[in-house]
């Protein structure tokens, strides 16, 4: 009996097949669009998500674009608690053009790159980067955006730190997780340091921040807060948190633009309700007189409710499955466009299951006003609607 049901509703759904074909359309194009939006946001927070609870970022009190003297690390190494301290400069040099954006790092690689075991490097490319000052390391999905090979030589135009610096590709690292972004550039801190001192002294021995490994990632807090309170009313006051919280607040700057994506992305979905619900109430009257036949033959009106809401269900699943498989070849191409912008652009289990539960509302909410009036209506009155 229940699979009775289902070829009925079925029958009933596809009977007028132009108007089940552009309501399926709209909630192919709603799902689509909604998932599409989703991963725009987890992709926004895609470094937070790849941070981690055992590192801590120490920088100036004051704002990130103040140094911090780098004679901090012999004191910060003093701290209970904590086990590694390096240090690293954002660059923000151009290579060849400003359109091409990718992060880059002056990092002291002896003491830095242990702290990134998801960074993952062949041994001997490793050894040769940190015996050579000039050269660099890129993340694979940097070096086959620009077919990067070892020894090529990469030309960057310093933007904060003027002048054109040339760095010969030592290594290509991967990603030990699905997670880490493999878009970057590190090069060492000392060469940028010789660099300064060179042009500006008195910027020399000074960089952006500390980077810690900690022995528990529940002292965190504790942790941190004993630093801050060793660098107290010093020339230059530290502000100490997780690498998580760091990155979050870089995120929390553009929290109005997240937020109106998520709005954006329930509108689509609250739109094409009321498109299907629109389509349900249409259904749900040419059918009175149906409906008013099978409630003569015996079938209560939860029968009735229950076939308004299978063919529902069955319009919702069909659009809703078509677009969540056209979710990842259409991310997959928004991915490689906005390279620059997100390098973490890809479709979570949590994006597919809210995709999921947005068709399944569709298609229940859509159901519930016709379903209610169609299993009231009157035997009568409904086979007076046959002629």
């Amino acid at each position: 009996m229940p699979l009775f049901f289902v070829r009925m509703a079925l029958q009933n759904a596809f009977r007028h097949r132009l108007r089940a074909f552009l309501t399926v359309l709209g909630i192919v194009i709603a799902i689509l669009a909604f998932g599409l939006l989703r991963t725009v946001v987890s992709a926004w927070y895609g470094g937070v998500d790849a941070a981690s609870d055992s590192r801590l970022v120490t920088r100036n009190a004051i704002s990130l674009t103040f140094p911090l003297p780098i004679g901090y690390k012999y004191k910060l190494r003093q701290i209970e608690g904590v086990t590694e301290v390096s240090y690293a400069n954002w660059f923000g040099g151009i290579y060849i053009d400003e359109k091409n954006f990718f992060p880059q790092f002056a990092i002291d690689a002896a003491t830095y790159l242990p702290l990134y075991p998801e960074y993952r490097f062949d041994e001997r490319q490793l050894k040769a980067f940190l015996h050579d000052k000039r050269s660099c390391v890129v993340g694979r999905k940097l070096a086959n955006r620009y077919g990067w090979k070892i020894g090529d030589v990469i030309p960057l135009r310093g933007s904060i730190y003027p002048g054109n610096y040339q760095f010969v590709v030592a290594a290509i690292f991967d990603a030990a997780r699905k997670n880490t972004d493999t878009n970057l550039l590190f090069f060492h801190w000392s060469l940028l340091n010789d660099r300064i001192e060179q042009l500006y002294p008195g910027r020399a021995n000074h960089t952006g921040v500390f980077i810690l490994g900690i022995d528990n990632a529940s002292r965190a807090a504790e942790i941190s807060q004993a630093i801050d309170r060793e660098f107290k009313n010093s020339l230059a006051e530290t502000l100490t948190e997780t690498e998580k919280a760091f990155q979050l607040s870089f995120v929390a700057m553009t929290e109005a633009i997240v937020v109106a994506i998520e709005a954006v992305a329930c509108v689509v979905i609250l739109i094409i309700m009321a498109v299907m619900a629109n389509t349900m109430a249409m259904a749900a009257r040419e059918r009175a007189g149906e409906y008013a036949t099978l409630k003569a033959l015996g079938f209560g009106p939860a029968t009735v409710a229950l076939l308004i809401v299978l063919e529902s269900l069955l319009l919702a699943a069909c659009g809703g499955g078509i677009g969540i498989l056209a979710t990842f070849p259409v991310t997959a191409w928004f991915g490689h466009v906005l390279d620059n912008i997100f390098p973490l652009f890809h479709v979570t289990t949590h994006t597919l299951w809210l995709q999921v539960a947005a068709a399944a509302a569709v298609g229940l909410i859509a159901a519930i006003a016709p379903a209610i009036r169609s299993a009231r209506i009157n035997v009568v009155d409904g086979l007076h609607a046959i002629g």
